[in-house]
C-alpha cells in the first residue's frame, strides 16, 4: 500500500460519512420557533410603580427634614430672643485710678489639719462589724 491508496481510502470514508449525513437531513421537519412571553410590559409597569414609590418616599423625607430644620431654627430664634430679654446690661463701676487695687493677705489664722480619730466612727463598733456573724453578740454588746 502506498500513500496514494491510503489517501483514496481516507477520502472514500469521508465521502461515505457525508453521504449518510446528507441522506438524514431531508428527514427533519422545519419547526416553527416557540413564542416566548417575556412579560416586559408587566415588568415595566412594576418598575414604574417602584420608581414612583421610591421618589415619593424621598420627597416626603426631604419635606420632613425641611420642616424639622425650620422648627429647629424657630426654637433657636425664640431661645435667643428670651436670652436677650433676660440679659439686661448692668453698668460697671469705674475703677479708682488714683487708688489702684492691691490685694492684701488675709488676716485669718491658717487652718491646721487635725489628727483623724478612729475611736467612734458613725457610732459603729469595729468589733461588731467584724463579728457580724454572731447575732447575739451584736445585740448584747455594749458600745463604749
Amino acid at each position: 500500500m502506498n500513500k496514494v491508496e491510503l489517501k483514496d481510502r481516507a477520502h472514500d470514508k469521508t465521502k461515505a460519512a457525508t453521504a449518510k449525513n446528507v441522506a438524514k437531513a431531508p428527514s427533519k421537519e422545519n419547526k416553527k420557533p416557540l413564542e416566548f412571553k417575556l412579560h416586559s410590559g408587566e415588568r415595566a409597569v412594576k418598575r414604574a410603580m417602584f420608581n414612583y414609590t421610591v421618589a415619593t418616599n424621598y420627597y416626603i423625607t426631604k419635606l420632613q427634614k425641611k420642616q424639622e430644620e425650620r422648627l429647629q431654627k424657630m426654637i433657636e430664634a425664640e431661645e435667643i430672643r428670651m436670652l436677650r430679654k433676660e440679659m439686661v446690661p448692668k453698668a460697671q463701676l469705674m475703677p479708682f485710678f488714683d487708688r489702684p487695687f492691691l490685694p492684701q493677705r488675709s488676716r485669718r489664722p491658717l487652718t491646721m489639719p487635725k489628727e483623724p480619730s478612729f475611736g467612734n466612727v458613725n457610732s459603729t463598733c469595729w468589733t461588731c462589724v467584724f463579728n457580724n456573724q454572731h447575732y447575739l453578740y451584736h445585740i448584747h454588746h455594749a458600745h463604749a
